[in-house]
Order: C-alpha cells, then sequence, then structure tokens
C-alpha cells in the first residue's frame, strides 16, 4: 500500500509530491466562492451570527464525504495499471486514496480553524466532543461509502461518473446552504435520509447551542457508514478474481 500511497502523492496534482498540499485550498476556495456570492446579494447568515461560520459548518462535513468518497472510487479508475501487479489489491488502492484523503481533510479543518479565528470569528464548537465525533462519523462515512462506490467501480468504470453526478444531489440536499428546520416538516423527513445532512446537522448542533435539529439522527449516520463499509468489503471479496482476471 505504501507504493501506491507514493503514486497518489505523486499523480494528484501537477505530477509533483508538492502539490498534494493544494487538496485543502480547494474547499476552501469553494467556501469563499460562496461568501463572495451570499455577500454580493446582501443575504445573512440562515442561523447565527457569523454567515463565515455557518457555511464553515456545513461545508466541512459536507465536502469531506464528498472529497474522500469520490476520489477514493477515482482512485480505481487512475492506478488500474497497479492491479497487474500480484502484490496490490482493490483495498489497497482504495485505503491508500482513503489516507491521502483522510489528511488533507484535517489539513482542511485546520485551515479553516485559523482563518476564522483571524478574521474575527469564534470557531471553537460549544460541545468540542459532539463536534469531534461529528467529524470523526463524516469520516467513517466518506470511508464505506468510499469503498463500496470504489469497488463497483472496480468492476464498471462508468460507476464513478455515477457517483459524481449524484454527489451533487447529495451537496444540494446536504443542508450546507440552508436550515432543515425552516423547511416544511415532510420536506426535512424527506431530506433526513440522506446521510451527508445528518453530518452537517450533528456538526452545526455541536457548535451552536441553540440549533435544535429536529431530523438529526446519530445512529443512522453511524449505521449507514458501517453499512456501507461491510457491503464494499463483502462485495470486494467477492468480486476479487472477477476484478483481477479483468485487469
Amino acid at each position: 500500500m505504501q507504493a501506491v500511497i507514493l503514486r497518489d502523492v505523486r499523480t494528484r496534482f501537477f505530477n509533483h509530491g508538492l502539490g498534494f498540499l493544494l487538496v485543502p485550498l480547494w474547499p476552501l476556495a469553494h467556501m469563499f466562492i460562496l461568501l463572495m456570492i451570499y455577500t454580493f446579494m446582501g443575504r445573512k447568515a440562515p442561523f447565527g451570527d457569523s454567515l463565515r461560520l455557518f457555511f464553515a459548518t456545513g461545508l466541512l462535513p459536507c465536502l469531506t464525504f464528498m472529497y474522500v468518497s469520490r476520489f477514493m472510487a477515482l482512485s480505481i479508475v487512475i492506478n488500474r495499471p497497479m492491479l497487474a501487479i500480484p502484490a496490490v489489491k482493490v483495498l489497497d488502492i482504495l485505503f491508500a486514496r482513503a489516507f491521502l484523503e483522510v489528511i488533507a481533510a484535517f489539513l482542511m479543518v485546520f485551515l479553516t480553524f485559523l482563518i476564522l479565528l483571524s478574521l474575527g470569528d469564534n470557531p471553537f464548537p460549544n460541545d468540542w466532543e459532539q463536534a469531534t465525533l461529528a467529524f470523526l462519523s463524516t469520516i467513517l462515512l466518506a470511508i464505506g461509502v468510499g469503498v463500496l462506490v470504489g469497488v463497483i467501480t472496480s468492476m464498471f468504470t462508468f460507476f464513478a461518473t455515477v457517483y459524481a453526478l449524484t454527489l451533487i444531489v447529495v451537496y444540494i440536499s446536504s443542508g450546507t446552504l440552508f436550515v432543515v428546520s425552516a423547511l416544511p416538516a415532510q420536506a426535512a423527513y424527506a431530506l433526513s435520509w440522506n446521510p451527508a445532512l445528518q453530518a452537517v446537522e450533528w456538526m452545526r448542533s455541536a457548535f451552536f447551542p441553540t440549533y435544535n435539529s429536529p431530523v438529526l439522527d446519530k445512529y443512522y449516520l453511524l449505521s449507514f457508514g458501517l453499512g456501507a463499509l461491510f457491503l464494499g468489503l463483502v462485495l470486494e471479496r467477492s468480486v476479487r478474481r472477477i476484478v483481477l482476471e479483468g485487469k
């Protein structure tokens, strides 16, 4: 797996290892663009006093899930030639990418924390324990879904595109840009099946003491992540020979 990690570090950006340091900057650029749009439109934070903090508590869990799981799936497409090496398995490629993307996610959180602090915001959560659990649960969800989607992609390469399109819907319905409790009860319930929304609601509940989510279900998020991971591992074991023969 070490060889796969080194290859991923070099190929992630500009065919140079230092390019990997740019990975955490993309989500920050995403947040900056949203802030520019909302500021230009004269919009205020849907909840709380800081638009920056509101976006950060939504974007960090949502983008962590999207980036980690998506690039785990893409790693199979990018590194498929490595499956010709007998010692390299599909899970080696998936977990190597997961390792790098999780590091990038923690760097993203750290940089966001520093930026918010420098701008005069209060980036400290009201409940550190719950904020930590929310982020770790998001990583579990991302890795679980990443393994499942990655194994499917190892058999059907086009599925990486299908999943990328699915993530657009996941993002729009994640609650990153709005407050779920402001929606009609039926709409909020329908969106609650989106595990990314559960991650966002959990994180915001940890940051804002008065943020009462009507749909937050922590056990659903954990169950979804563990279930996806279990299914992915079982599927990989079932189709391992087919994938390796089709390399």
